[in-house]
């Protein structure tokens, strides 16, 4: 296995450099995977939701739409200026600094969203990131990933990868699954239905 050589440091060096580091703006493939990641939320609306990892707020302007309350965070302090401008105005939206595992919130939530993120993390770092999300609070959970599963320079381990780990790791029903040519999305659902079909009684 290579070694892992990303750090919070080194994405906001990314963002001294540009505004828009993974050209995440105006590629209709970005859309794409944020309309499919956002198809795949089982539910219309969540009263609470996280997202580490914001970047620049993408998809956090979206996702404010589904949510009551989101809390979106990125390790980058360039990021999350860029995410407050974005979202200016915008309520029920808090950006706070977050790096993964050690600022995991300790409050519970009905989504979490790890977008583009785990790969960048060490395989000791993601093992924390599972444990905190087996033990967050509360009986309902969505947990969505999302990840390009090609090997990225410096980072331990390919979003292939992190998807198999996630995959054994999580003792949650798989409510869906895509395997795109370019990335993974999965989404778990705990202490609820899997299948919406079921849970609209068309089953």
């Amino acid at each position: 296995m290579q070694q892992h050589a990303w750090d919070p440091a080194r994405f906001d060096a990314l963002y001294g450099r540009s505004d828009d580091p993974w050209a995440l703006e105006g590629s209709w493939y970005e859309q794409r995977k944020r309309a499919l990641l956002l198809a795949s939320l089982p539910q219309r609306h969540y009263a609470s939701a996280f997202e580490p990892g914001c970047a620049q707020g993408l998809l956090t302007e979206q996702l404010a739409q589904r949510c009551d309350l989101l809390l979106a965070g990125d390790c980058a302090p360039r990021a999350l200026a860029s995410a407050a401008r974005r979202l200016q105005g915008r309520t029920g939206v808090r950006l706070e600094h977050i790096a993964l595992p050690q600022d995991w919130p300790e409050q519970g939530f009905d989504l979490v969203v790890l977008s583009e993120l785990l790969y960048y993390l060490s395989p000791v770092q993601l093992d924390l990131v599972v444990a905190r999300l087996l033990a967050t609070p509360g009986a309902a959970l969505t947990l969505v990933a999302c990840h390009w599963c090609p090997r990225i320079e410096g980072c331990a381990l390919s979003g292939a990868e992190v998807h198999a780990r996630l995959r054994t790791a999580l003792p949650w029903p798989l409510a869906c699954s895509v395997d795109d040519a370019d990335f993974a999305l999965d989404v778990w659902v705990r202490g609820g239905n899997a299948s919406l079909a079921q849970e609209e009684g068309r089953i």
